[in-house]
């Protein structure tokens, strides 16, 4: 869900914006040039109220922002690296995080909530700077921010959520995509161990 590179990325900003309450960091989603960074709203039911605390919709939508920013993020690892490990491991990502953004986003939509339609404008920062990177250089710096920060500050996020969580289904979505959230961390940890070598 925001989840791996947004995790990378993002996932400084979200770890901010998750502890600091209703106010999202800036940042937390990249979009993709062309595109705009939308910040998901909680949509009010008939009689006017949010169907989500505020806490739940950045949840929500730093999840979306999330999952974009590691699709965005690991489809340029495709075109740009020349390693079969690096390559495998991007394939993983934008498998898994196109089916958590897409899992999010239907809920979001069904709380009353737009959700965002790319990653914060600080994850597009970073995948800009990844573009100008080729080489094992490319290769280091998607390891280690896409594939290790990024999911350190997801896991965290969806650990809280998962716990904290008001609204049950936002609750049950963070915690069926904790487990996968934690095999990519894994994975990322030992490829980023693997390349240091």
């Amino acid at each position: 869900m925001a989840f791996a590179f947004s995790t990378a990325l993002g996932g400084l900003s979200v770890q901010a914006q998750t502890t600091q309450g209703a106010q999202p960091a800036a940042g937390t989603q990249a979009t993709q040039p062309g595109t705009s960074t939308q910040a998901a709203q909680p949509a009010a039911n008939p009689q006017g109220q949010s169907q989500l605390t505020q806490e739940d919709a950045n949840f929500l939508e730093n999840a979306i922002q999330g999952s974009h920013a590691e699709v965005e993020g690991s489809q340029l690892a495709l075109e740009k690296t020349s390693s079969q490990d690096v390559k495998d491991f991007a394939q993983m990502m934008i498998k898994d995080h196109q089916m958590m953004a897409k899992e999010a986003s239907s809920l979001a939509q069904e709380k009353g909530m737009t959700p965002p339609d790319g990653p914060s404008a600080m994850q597009v920062t970073e995948i800009t700077a990844l573009k100008a990177l080729s080489g094992g250089a490319f290769d280091a710096m998607y390891v280690n921010r896409i594939g290790v920060a990024s999911h350190e500050a997801t896991v965290n996020m969806f650990d809280k959520a998962s716990k904290g969580a008001q609204d049950p289904d936002v609750k049950a979505l963070a915690t069926k995509a904790l487990p996968k959230l934690k095999e990519h961390l894994e994975m990322a940890r030992a490829l980023n161990e693997k390349q240091e070598k």
